[in-house]
């Protein structure tokens, strides 16, 4: 009951609004078909939104996987204070994203800047004032925020491996390289499903960092669709337009992590 009411009925009364023109105020809802889907076709806003949601999400599920997988590798290798380190890498992810985005804006507006002073260089921090470094700040912001959350299931799976297959290679002459590829990586499909698919869906929806930081600037150059659709339709009171947006942006995420659990899934049987 609760997710027909919380997803399904929503979902239905989007993909009915966006057959629509209807401001989200009037009671009148003309019908227009598909109108609003062929005008985003031809929409230069909505591309560019969806170019930069494609350029922060394959950044953020590369550099999130990689480095959440080096540091469990790390924190499981035995060092010392492991769960102190654990605990501090975890903190992040309990902060709100909005408030992550205004600490970074602070950050490279106000703190780091003073670094220049205090070395004597000209290293630009101000990340989130230009078009060509906004999405860096970004990335910088969210792997920040969440690259800790990703380690803990990286670190339980890599926990979960048995140790006798290690031995059992280092036997057969394996060193610490082929160990990783050939044991760690197999053993780990489980989590690394988990976290590919989790990343990337995640980024696709990405909307409260940018609202405490760059609100989609500087221009349009950090407008993500999630935003872009929250602004054509609460904004400028193009209801029916907005949820055509929603609605290719739900087509998208269901097609992206049908697909990617398909093919990792099937790495998993083979592992």
């Amino acid at each position: 009951i609760i997710f027909t009411i919380g997803l399904i009925i929503p979902l239905i009364l989007a993909i009915r609004y966006s057959l629509t023109n209807w401001d989200g105020m009037s009671a009148e809802k003309t019908f227009v078909g598909f109108q609003n889907y062929i005008d985003l076709m031809k929409d230069s806003d909505f591309w560019n939104a969806w170019w930069f949601t494609i350029k922060f999400t394959i950044g953020n599920t590369i550099i999130q996987n990689v480095v959440a997988l080096l540091f469990a590798v790390a924190l499981d290798s035995g060092i010392k204070a492991q769960k102190i380190y654990r605990t501090v890498f975890f903190i992040p992810c309990l902060i709100s994203a909005v408030i992550v985005g205004f600490v970074w804006l602070k950050m490279f507006s106000n703190v780091l800047p003073a670094f220049n002073d205090l070395l004597g260089t000209n290293i630009n921090f101000l990340l989130f004032g230009k078009k060509e470094t906004v999405l860096s700040g970004l990335l910088i912001a969210n792997n920040w925020q969440w690259i800790g959350y990703w380690m803990l299931i990286y670190l339980a799976g890599l926990q979960s491996v048995p140790a006798e297959l290690y031995e059992a290679a280092k036997v057969d002459g394996a060193g610490p390289v082929k160990r990783f590829f050939n044991v760690t990586i197999p053993m780990l499909a489980p989590s690394i499903t988990i976290c590919v698919v989790g990343i990337t869906t995640g980024s696709l929806k990405v909307y409260d960092l940018l609202v405490s930081s760059t609100k989609g600037g500087p221009g349009r150059a950090s407008t993500s669709m999630i935003y872009q659709t929250y602004t054509t339709a609460i904004n400028g009171r193009q209801y029916g337009y907005g949820c055509a947006m929603s609605v290719t942006l739900v087509i998208v995420l269901l097609l992206v992590a049908f697909v990617q659990v398909k093919g990792l899934r099937s790495k998993e049987v083979q592992a």
